[in-house]
């Protein structure tokens, strides 16, 4: 086989290369043939004039399917119509693999296809170009928080996934028979990480799996998704870890927008420099936002999807932000593990575009106060033996974070769907592939 030599956006005039891709189109002029070769860096025009090619070559481009994967080793030539301005006069064409001519649906977007027929053929959709783009950003996205924790001085772990109760209790579980006892997927490593705090790694991440079993059919719930979770001691309260939030999405953004200008402009995104320091807007604040809006919302509740929504256009109307912060929640819509002053939580979430796609808070660090509280909240004090231990032999105040990946990527590129954003995405009715 052909071995490839560069991905098409790195080819040089004047160069032999050999390239490896997809038949993307194919196109007959009579005295000049064309194909469209893409490979993950994009697509490479292929030109056989009939008088500088070989009559082999110039034959058996009529042979090659939409889709088969071929090899294709030539020189390169200027020329000002091909994609990226380069095309290669092919001296060698071999096919690698062949496709079945009815495609379940169209790589080269000419025939629109709904979410579920994208979905049911996921390896095909993903040649997209656009939908390569979103998966490359989505690496980077990783990478600069990596980079940036890193140089935070945080330390990656890994926590298990497997339970023995769940984390904001019995609700969204998906139980499992862990051998003679039962157990639960992991909802986050949010106990995990707590009990870090009591090892002396005092700054602690991960790149985490959650499983939820959601029953929304919903453009923003999945039962399985990715976070990037962090958890800090020695704070003095939820500002500390704000800035480290605020600063951990602005290094993403900026990130990704150096480094992916091509795929942010094969999607039609553009990322807005950001601010400092993101807005913080009370949770009286929101209410009384969104009640002036009009919206039957009362103090005391949780912000619901189209609450949220309607704030986020209302911050964007009246301060210009896309991402902001909403402080200073009723301590009843909080988990058992909140630190509080009176009955307000020390907690936050951070809302992009109006989704939200962070929560977090000070954590309550006093054993007894943590048994009372998980009292509260109709739980099992004998659940959270294990967890609780960990509070009696000091334990340091501390906070952290979980951000939604997913979510994340979703708002930045202004997805229709949480689903485009996620390779293979599981929810209440999709299991397969």
């Amino acid at each position: 086989m052909l071995k490839r030599t560069c991905y098409s956006d790195n080819m040089k005039d004047g160069k032999e290369v050999v390239l490896t891709g997809w038949v993307h189109e194919r196109r007959d002029l009579g005295g000049i043939k064309f194909i469209l070769l893409r490979d993950r860096e994009g697509i490479a025009q292929i030109t056989a004039p009939k008088k500088k090619v070989s009559e082999e070559i110039f034959k058996s481009m009529d042979s090659l399917g939409r889709e088969w994967i071929i090899a294709v080793k030539g020189d390169v030539k200027s020329s000002p119509q091909a994609p990226g301005g380069l095309e290669v006069i092919p001296t060698e064409i071999e096919v690698i693999s062949m496709a079945e001519p009815s495609l379940p649906l169209d790589p080269s977007e000419k025939v629109d296809a709904d979410i579920d027929t994208r979905l049911d053929n996921r390896f095909l959709d993903i040649r997209k170009p656009r939908v390569t783009a979103i998966f490359k950003i989505r690496s980077d996205v990783l990478t600069a928080a990596r980079e940036y924790l890193l140089s935070q001085a945080f330390v990656e772990i890994q926590t298990p996934k497997i339970s023995a109760s769940g984390t904001e209790g019995g609700t969204e579980l998906f139980p499992i028979s862990y051998f003679e006892r039962e157990a639960f997927l992991a909802q986050s490593p949010q106990l995990y990480k707590q009990i870090m705090m009591a090892t002396g790694m005092d700054r602690v991440f991960e790149i985490a799996h959650y499983f939820r079993a959601e029953e929304s059919n919903t453009r923003r719930h999945l039962s399985e998704s990715d976070a990037i979770d962090i958890e800090m001691a020695f704070i003095e309260n939820e500002e500390e870890i704000m800035y480290i939030l605020e600063n951990l999405v602005s290094h993403i953004l900026k990130y990704v927008s150096e480094n992916r200008k091509k795929e942010l402009d094969l999607l039609g995104v553009d990322i807005s420099p950001l601010p400092k320091s993101f807005r913080r807007v009370t949770y009286d604040q929101a209410i009384s936002f969104l009640q002036e809006a009009g919206f039957n919302v009362r103090h005391g509740e949780d912000l619901g999807t189209e609450s949220e929504k309607a704030l986020g256009n209302i911050v964007k109307e009246k301060y210009g932000d896309d991402l902001y912060f909403l402080t200073k929640y009723p301590l009843s819509t909080k988990p058992f593990y909140t630190n509080f002053d009176g009955n307000v939580a020390r907690a936050f979430d951070l809302d992009y575009k109006g989704v939200e796609i962070s929560s977090g808070g000070q954590r309550i660090h006093n054993v007894d106060i943590l048994k009372t509280k998980i009292k509260e909240k109709g739980l099992s004090v004998s659940s959270f033996e294990a967890y609780l231990k960990t509070f009696r032999f000091g334990m340091p105040p501390h906070g952290g974070f979980g951000l939604g990946i997913d979510r994340l990527i979703m708002q930045m590129l202004n997805l229709e769907n949480i689903r485009e954003g996620v390779l293979f995405p599981h929810d209440r009715r999709r299991l397969e592939p």
